[in-house]
């Protein structure tokens, strides 16, 4: 029996999905519960300690199936990419089926459709929303959930319309963001959370890690046939071709997301992880 991986399965000696049952040994198997977010971003963490790392975000509107519910914390798996992982409760909403996603880095969402009001909360690209209605005010549209909050509505576009666009050039909505280890917001994002946002708001699912994405992410090439939206990858580290000599990433040398050449990253990135452990193209030719 292949072992499993603890990030996308969820087990744990007292309690497991009851969809492992027969693969996972535990003293109680459970049906999960769905459930959404309900923050504008929240973080998933390997353990339900809070104050521990984080191995990746959640963002508003995204669903999750819930396991466990104790001491203020829940046990969850997210619908987007079954990564599995520990969140505070209050987080957690009752699941509705979401209309229109965030295009743009941040959007702010308003009591009413008036811009001038402050704000209630700055939100993501990527969150999603039951957009129920809309309403113009001086010239501005805005598109309204059912309590009444008001979004510019050219920063949302409905789930069901086609992708915005190609990948590279959404991945390039992100430069300047800050970096941050486990990220995968407009807030601030790591290199695998870049790749994983820039394909999925193009229409493209990626795996949430590095090691997952250059294990089984698309096509492997060779270096010698790196074009655009091409990835290149380090031991811990993912980068995606702009053209045949540029590449975007998430990374910790400039704390942000950046443009650089690729021999320059090679020679820079050399120095503490070595080479490119590999190349693949994600997205399939058509």
């Amino acid at each position: 029996m292949p072992m499993l991986d603890r990030r996308l399965a969820a087990f744990r000696p007292d309690l497991a999905d009851i969809a492992l049952k027969g693969q996972v040994e535990a003293t109680r198997f459970v049906a999960p519960e769905p459930a959404m977010i309900g923050r504008p971003v929240v973080a998933l963490r390997p353990r339900p300690d809070m104050t521990t790392g984080i191995d990746t975000e959640l963002l508003l509107g995204e669903g999750v199936r819930v396991f466990e519910r104790s001491g203020g914390v829940a046990w969850v798996q997210a619908l987007s990419d079954g990564y599995v992982g520990y969140l505070p409760q209050e987080a957690l909403i009752p699941a509705v089926e979401p209309t229109h996603v965030v295009t743009v880095p941040r959007t702010f969402v308003y009591p009413g459709p008036e811009m001038k009001l402050p704000p209630r909360m700055a939100i993501s690209i990527g969150s999603r929303l039951k957009i129920s209605g809309e309403a113009e005010t001086r010239g501005t549209r805005y598109f309204l959930t059912d309590d009444g909050s008001a979004i510019i509505a050219r920063h949302l576009r409905p789930i069901a319309d086609p992708a915005m666009e190609d990948f590279v050039s959404i991945a390039a909505r992100f430069l300047e963001t800050p970096y941050l280890w486990g990220g995968k917001s407009g807030f601030g994002i790591d290199c695998s959370g870049l790749v994983q946002m820039s394909l999925a708001l193009s229409g493209h699912s990626a795996p949430r890690d590095s090691d997952m994405q250059a294990s089984g992410l698309g096509a492997v090439i060779t270096r010698e046939e790196l074009r655009r939206g091409d990835l290149v990858f380090w031991k811990g580290h993912v980068a995606i071709m702009e053209d045949a000599e540029t590449l975007i990433h998430a990374n910790g040398h400039t704390m942000t997301v950046a443009r650089e050449p690729l021999e320059d990253a090679i020679q820079r990135i050399g120095w503490l992880y070595e080479q490119p452990t590999g190349y693949r193209r994600p997205v399939a030719e058509t």
